[in-house]
């Protein structure tokens, strides 16, 4: 069923919502150690240890940490308020960061960097997930129908700025670390997470609202990873971790073999560019089409793209594939985003983000380690055909399960929303 709307929503309309200022640019701000954090912990304790393996275990460790925690974290934002858990939450981050740099710079055993590892990565902030929370209040985002067409603009919009993060984060960690000191990296980001952290949970005003109750006024809390939609959700997701996880060992490997190393940092950042142009793309197309039609459309495309992968053995056969793999990510990523708003009451919205990310996080870190070790042993065009599995896996679970991602009382339920004047589906 078509979307129509009389008016175009796009960007511009976007950042003149009222409210949104006030929680986008601490939120900026708060979530740039995310993208620190994995690189910071790398070229500290190689510097270390002298072993990229140790570091990639610790920061392995880290990411499954977060992953697992993450929702925990969503879930008690959404019952007691954002603020409430951000407070404590960048203390402890602060903290466990902190001790991890100190027990690496005194060549502390494995174990005890595993064991920091831990509490490091269970407290990173969920800052993105709380900005999409905040989005869909200001919005009016309901469970069973897309309350704005903005929605869509504001999950564009968001993975542009995730993905522009993790394009400054990386870089400055890397700076930090080799123009300054190992430890600066880290240093930085949990100054950053503590100060951006604080400020973005001073911004009380477009935090969500507590509810205490689940749908139908029932006293029981809803949890999004009850609701059959979530969990499809997660699989696609795991799909796109195994993306990013796979390309990032993988192209490492091959520009090795090539004996070309500093075609790393070109071949990744072809593909993180298309990422950016398809999500910028998406936040400025009217859509006639409902998100869940474009989340399969958007998957297979991204599988397509990933099959030939493993094939390429040239620097621009495989720069113009990278980039038509990160061109399919965005509107993948955005659409299970979208959906999130017509799926999951706000009582369980923060933690239905954070299992996403989560799930990204997750199949990032297992991608990373298959890769690795299929790259070692039978070279790096094995390590591509991780991103191949791991799509067609998830698209498959898409196609069979996506009845579970029409909202419960409907898949047709129209609404008007902010600044919208015609039907909506979520089709």
């Amino acid at each position: 069923m078509a979307t129509t709307v009389s008016d175009r929503p796009g960007y511009g309309q976007l950042l003149r919502t009222p409210g949104a200022w006030t929680f986008l640019l601490p939120g900026f701000a708060a979530r740039q150690p995310f993208a620190m954090l994995t690189i910071g912990i790398v070229l500290l304790v190689q510097h270390t240890t002298g072993s990229y393996g140790s570091a990639g275990a610790v920061a392995a460790v880290t990411g499954v940490s977060m992953a697992l925690f993450a929702p925990q974290t969503g879930k008690l934002a959404d019952r007691f308020g954002q603020r409430a858990v951000l407070l404590p939450g960048v203390l402890v981050h602060t903290a466990s960061v902190s001790g991890l740099t100190a027990l690496a710079l005194a060549d502390a055993p494995m174990w005890a960097l595993f064991a920091a590892a831990v509490p490091t990565g269970a407290s990173v902030p969920q800052i993105g997930p709380m900005v999409r929370a905040r989005w869909a209040a200001v919005l009016g985002a309901a469970p069973g129908r897309e309350a704005s067409p903005l929605m869509s603009t504001a999950a564009a919009f968001e993975s542009v700025t995730d993905e522009f993060t993790f394009v400054i984060g990386p870089v400055l960690a890397t700076a930090l670390c080799t123009g300054v000191h190992p430890a600066a990296g880290l240093i930085a980001e949990a100054a950053l997470t503590l100060f951006g952290g604080l400020f973005f949970a001073a911004q009380r005003a477009t935090q969500p609202a507590v509810r205490t109750t689940g749908p139908a006024g029932s006293q029981r809390p809803v949890s999004a990873l009850s609701i059959p939609g979530v969990r499809v959700l997660a699989v696609a997701f795991l799909g796109i971790g195994a993306v990013f996880g796979g390309m990032q060992v993988s192209l490492t490997a091959f520009a090795e073999e090539i004996g070309s190393p500093g075609a790393n940092g070109l071949l990744y950042g072809i593909f993180a560019a298309g990422n950016m142009l398809a999500g910028i793309a998406c936040g400025a197309i009217a859509w006639k089409t409902g998100p869940r039609r474009r989340l399969i459309a958007g998957y297979a495309a991204l599988t397509l793209t990933a099959s030939g992968l493993w094939a390429v053995h040239s620097v621009p056969l495989l720069a113009g594939l990278g980039l038509l793999v990160g061109l399919s990510i965005a509107p993948a990523l955005i659409s299970g985003y979208t959906l999130v708003e017509a799926l999951v009451p706000g009582s369980a919205r923060t933690e239905a983000f954070t299992w996403l990310t989560g799930a990204v996080a997750l199949g990032q870190a297992g991608a990373v380690t298959v890769a690795g070790r299929l790259a070692d042993a039978h070279g790096a065009s094995t390590g591509f055909l991780v991103p191949l599995v791991g799509t067609v896996l998830a698209l498959v679970t898409l196609v069979a399960l996506r009845s579970r991602l029409l909202p419960r009382s409907s898949g047709r339920t129209v609404a008007r929303g902010i600044g919208h004047r015609g039907p909506v589906t979520v089709d």
